[in-house]
């Protein structure tokens, strides 16, 4: 398991559109990918569960990847995030 804390810095945190390419990246890989803020924990691969947990700029999400591909899913994931969010 790899994982990694992200601070967002994108002024509107995840929003619909960051939100819906993080899904997209997710898919990508075989691994299930987490996103866990103040104990709320959703799948990377779902819409509604990366929306539902409200993520604002500043606050800070730990990211944990699982899975077959998991080094290439954090990687991909973590340049993501850093390009995006």
């Amino acid at each position: 398991m790899k994982n990694f804390e992200y601070t967002i810095k994108d002024e509107l945190g995840i929003h619909a559109r960051p939100a819906g390419m993080l899904v997209k990246e997710a898919k990508k890989y075989q691994s299930k990918i987490t996103i866990t803020k103040e104990g709320k924990t959703a799948e990377a691969s779902k819409l509604m569960a990366v929306m539902s947990l409200g993520v604002k700029c500043g606050q800070t999400v730990q990211i944990a990847v699982e899975g077959a591909d998991e080094e290439a899913a954090a990687a991909g994931i973590q340049a993501f995030f850093e390009a995006n969010l």
